[in-house]
């Protein structure tokens, strides 16, 4: 019986479970949004959230001049995501563009929202699970779709800058 054991085991030990927590925090904060299982996405809602405070509490502790706090929770960030060089690099990005968005909110950083249909092969439940103020770059006019005719009309490929 499981009475009163907490987290979910997904079938792993516990080092491919830590990988596999890593890796989805890891897409989360890279894309922004993710499609993963409705188990996972509860799952591991709980470390990215508290990756979030962990950038907010070194930002501000930055902006009042704390770089001994602010490196601290910049390792500690490091040393959860994997403490490897694109560790590092997801870091500086939570803490430089990602934890700054959310300095007015106490928590709730993340979304999980059950998809509508199961995951092709074994039907597990799905879900999108997202940061809060995330929007898709698709839907942000930024010269490339939303150029259409005058971008047709010059005849070049896209990102091909005068040849």
């Amino acid at each position: 019986m499981r009475h009163r054991k907490s987290g979910r085991k997904f079938g792993r030990k516990s080092g491919p479970r830590l990988a596999l927590e890593r890796g989805i925090v890891q897409s989360l904060f890279t894309h922004g949004r993710i499609e993963t299982t409705l188990a996972k996405a509860k799952e591991f809602r709980s470390p990215a959230e508290k990756l979030i405070t962990l950038a907010r509490r070194g930002v501000a502790a930055r902006e009042r001049g704390d770089a001994a706090a602010h490196l601290h929770c910049f390792r500690m960030a490091v040393a959860t995501l994997g403490g490897n060089r694109t560790a590092h690099t997801l870091a500086r990005r939570l803490f430089d563009e990602i934890a700054p968005q959310f300095r007015d909110r106490t928590g709730g950083y993340t979304r999980v929202i059950r998809h509508f249909k199961g995951r092709l092969g074994d039907n597990a439940p799905r879900a999108i699970f997202e940061l809060v103020g995330y929007t898709p770059a698709s839907a942000e006019p930024e010269g490339g779709a939303a150029a259409g005719p005058e971008g047709a009309a010059e005849g070049g490929a896209k990102g091909v800058e005068g040849e």
